[in-house]
């Protein structure tokens, strides 16, 4: 018996000798980004004499969450779809951008560069392949050299971002990072949420900002709501010097008068993310647009089962006073090789 205890505690202390060096190097290696860092600065003056335009958002899912997919955290059971799928995805995916190269701006999210669940296909290069008349630029919001969850199959290492598509050269590009986090040690294995800011001269001696965003999910509220304030904070800031902001990307919150029966009644019950709404209160003067017919978001705790599966809408536009809507459409897509829909939205400088 002495001798099984003696195995026993020893092969305990080796657990907890694994358990703790890794924390230990995800600590060391954990990505702490700048509070503001500068992606790009131009050195010509190139101004833009247009005042309509067209800009497309888009949560690519990195591939992965295609109609075959629930996902662990959501309240699913898988991690990964199969490297065929994820393949078939990307090239789908690809395909529908190129239909809508007339788009001044692309934005999309989670946006894989390598990373274990997508089998280190990196999302980007074959997305720059049918948009190769674009500048392109990208920042990294999800940066871990392993996540250790679910235990059974972890879903390791993660690189993975914003990229903005754009057919004018900004003056600059600069990611924002949001403010506040998750307490250690969860904060080792979740996003760094940010924003970036891409800055356009106008002829009319004003600014462009068009800023790509994906927003906290799965925190208490508290993330949401500092963010949502330092959003207010840095647009209010630009507007008052006269510029334009187009504000888009996934919000993960519904927005302000929002009610999901527009969409119809479906089951959620195993689901774990629980969605928040943007206030009435939120920058009361500018205008927050989005495709009310359409859902921009299914849920994951299953695979997508037309009519079944919950719907919703994340994805939308905040734009300032002086932008006037044209247009705003969501494609319907139909989930199949990502969990959300494209959404396009045109404008018009007043």
């Amino acid at each position: 018996m002495k001798k099984y205890l003696y195995f026993f505690f020893k092969f305990l202390l080796f657990v907890v000798f694994i358990v703790v060096a890794v924390f230990v190097y995800l600590t060391i290696t954990d990505y702490k980004p700048k509070a503001t860092d500068e992606i790009y600065t131009s050195k010509n003056d190139t101004l833009i004499n247009k005042t309509e335009f067209k800009v497309l958002i888009w949560n690519i899912g990195y591939a992965g969450l295609g109609d075959d997919m629930d996902f662990f955290y959501d309240g699913g059971t898988k991690v990964r779809t199969s490297k065929e799928r994820t393949l078939q995805n990307i090239k789908s995916i690809s395909l529908e951008l190129s239909k809508h190269t007339d788009a001044d701006f692309i934005m999309l999210q989670e946006v894989d560069i390598n990373a274990k669940r997508s089998y280190e296909i990196n999302n980007l290069d074959t997305i720059k392949e049918v948009l190769a008349n674009y500048y392109d630029f990208y920042v990294p919001n999800y940066r871990v050299k392993y996540v250790p969850i679910p235990i059974t199959e972890p879903m390791g290492k993660v690189e993975s971002g914003l990229v903005t598509f754009s057919k004018y050269e900004p003056i600059s590009v600069k990611r924002f990072a949001f403010k506040g986090n998750f307490s250690w040690p969860k904060s080792l294995f979740m996003l760094d949420r940010c924003f970036m800011v891409a800055r356009y001269n106008l002829d009319s001696n004003k600014q462009l900002l068009i800023i790509n965003t994906h927003n906290s999910a799965f925190d208490d509220g508290t993330l949401k709501a500092q963010q949502l304030q330092q959003i207010s904070d840095f647009v209010m800031t630009e507007y008052n010097k006269g510029n334009y902001i187009i504000l888009g990307g996934d919000w993960n919150q519904n927005p302000p008068n929002f009610t999901d029966n527009i969409l119809g009644k479906h089951n959620n019950s195993k689901a774990t993310f629980k969605i928040s709404q943007i206030s009435n209160n939120f920058l009361p003067d500018w205008n927050i647009f989005y495709d009310v017919k359409v859902p921009s978001n299914r849920f994951l705790t299953e695979p997508y089962k037309k009519g079944k599966t919950k719907l919703t809408i994340l994805d939308m536009y905040l734009c300032s006073p002086n932008i006037a809507k044209i247009k705003i459409k969501t494609l319907n897509l139909d989930f199949k090789n990502s969990d959300h829909n494209p959404v396009i939205l045109q404008f018009k400088l007043q």
